[in-house]
C-alpha cells in the first residue's frame, strides 16, 4: 500500500520537527516536505502533491484560515489544523473545521515529553484524513458568517416533551455534523448530551458556537448539571468522561478515569451510562468519526430498549464509528446527515413516555 504523503506547514522549526518525528513513527506515513509559511506551502503543494497537510493556525504573511480557504477552493486537500490551546486558537480552529478542515490537534505548551504525548494520536488523524470525504467549496462558504441563534423554535417535527433523553457521539467531521443536527432541534427538545472528540479548552467554544445556532440552550457540561427539557450539554474535552446519572432527575456527571478506546471523553462511556439511567427512554445517534468508540455503548442502549440511529456512509466525513455500530447491530437504522435530526425527534415521538 502506498504511504500517505504528508506536508507539514508551521512557522516554528521546532514544531515542524516535533510533528515530523511523531508522524515518522508510523510506517504508513511519509513526510514529503515542510514549509514555514503559506507561500512556501503553496509551492510545496504544487510540487509535492501531498495526500494530507498539517496546517498551523497562526503564521506570518497569511493566517491559516485564509490559506485553508485557498486550499479548499483551488486544490482541495485533507487538512489537519494545529492550534494553540487558547480561546482565540479554539475559535479559529472551530471556524477551520466548519470551513472544511478534517480534524485538529492542539499544540503542546511544555516539555518535549509533553509534546510527544500531545502528538501521539496525530498519525491516526492523518490516516483518517487521507480517506476523508471533502465538502465542495460552495458548501463551506456560508460558514464565514457566524450562526445566529434562531428567534423562533425550529419545527423539524411536531415535538412534545415526553420524558426522553438524547445521547449523541461524534468524532472526525463532527463539528459540521453536530451543527447541522443541533441547529434543527426545537427549543423544547429533550435533554441532550453530546460527546465530541475534541481537545481540552475547545469544547467550551464549540458549545457556545452550537448555542448561537440552536433554538435550545447549549453549554459545556458541568458536574451535577440538570438534564431538563430544552437543555443540551457538550462533554468537556480532556480530563473527564461525561455520564448521565439519576432516575427521577437526570443529571450530568463528570468522571475522572482512564482513557476508553483511546479517548477521554469517550462516547462508549456516555452511551453506557445513558443505557443505565434512561433505559427504553433513551435515543442515541452516532455520527461521523474514525475508530469504534460508541459502538458497544450504543448496543447497550439498544439492548436496554433505546432507539438508535447512525449517520450513513455517503454523508460521513469518515465512516468509522457509524460503520462499527452497524456491524454489531447497535444501530437500528442509518440516515443521511440532513435527516438525522428529524429521525431523532421522530424516535422521541414514537410512543408516549411518562415524564420523569
Amino acid at each position: 500500500m502506498a504511504k500517505i504523503r504528508t506536508l507539514i506547514v508551521d512557522d516554528s522549526a521546532t514544531m515542524r520537527s516535533l510533528i515530523a518525528a511523531a508522524l515518522r513513527q508510523d510506517p504508513d506515513i511519509e513526510v514529503v516536505g515542510q514549509a514555514g509559511d503559506p507561500f512556501e506551502a503553496r509551492e510545496a503543494i504544487k510540487k509535492l502533491n501531498p495526500d494530507v497537510v498539517t496546517l498551523d493556525i497562526e503564521m506570518p504573511n497569511m493566517n491559516g484560515l485564509d490559506f485553508l480557504e485557498k486550499i479548499m477552493r483551488l486544490r482541495p486537500t485533507p487538512v489537519i489544523m494545529v492550534s494553540t490551546l487558547t480561546q482565540a486558537g479554539a475559535l479559529a480552529t472551530l471556524t477551520a473545521l466548519e470551513f472544511g478542515a478534517v480534524d485538529c490537534v492542539a499544540k503542546p505548551t511544555g516539555s518535549v515529553g509533553e509534546a510527544i504525548q500531545a502528538f501521539s494520536g496525530l498519525a491516526d488523524k492523518v490516516k483518517a484524513a487521507a480517506t476523508a470525504k471533502l465538502r465542495p467549496m460552495n458548501d463551506a462558504q456560508s460558514f464565514r458568517k457566524p450562526p445566529v441563534k434562531s428567534v423562533t423554535p425550529v419545527t423539524e417535527s411536531s415535538f412534545r416533551p415526553n420524558g426522553r433523553l438524547i445521547a449523541i457521539g461524534a468524532s472526525t467531521g463532527g463539528v459540521e455534523a453536530l451543527l447541522t443536527v443541533i441547529s434543527r432541534f426545537p427549543a423544547n427538545c429533550p435533554p441532550t448530551v453530546i460527546t465530541q472528540h475534541m481537545p481540552a479548552t475547545f469544547t467550551r467554544s464549540f458549545a457556545e458556537r452550537l448555542n448561537r445556532a440552536c433554538a435550545a440552550e447549549v453549554s459545556e457540561a458541568y458536574d451535577g448539571a440538570p438534564l431538563d427539557t430544552g437543555r443540551i450539554y457538550v462533554a468537556p474535552g480532556g480530563a473527564t468522561h461525561l455520564e448521565v446519572t439519576g432516575t427521577s432527575q437526570w443529571r450530568c456527571r463528570l468522571v475522572e478515569s482512564d482513557l476508553v478506546n483511546g479517548h477521554r471523553p469517550s462516547v462508549d462511556v456516555l452511551f453506557n451510562s445513558a443505557a443505565r439511567a434512561a433505559g427504553s427512554r433513551g435515543v442515541a445517534a452516532i455520527l461521523t468519526g474514525m475508530g469504534r468508540d460508541g459502538a458497544r455503548g450504543m448496543l447497550a442502549m439498544r439492548e436496554a430498549g433505546a432507539s438508535t440511529v447512525a449517520q450513513d456512509e455517503a454523508t460521513c466525513v469518515v465512516y468509522g464509528m457509524p460503520k462499527a455500530a452497524m456491524e454489531i447491530g447497535a444501530a437500528q437504522k442509518q440516515a443521511p446527515l440532513e435527516r438525522i435530526a428529524s429521525t431523532i425527534l421522530n424516535m422521541c415521538n414514537a410512543e408516549h413516555v411518562e415524564t420523569h
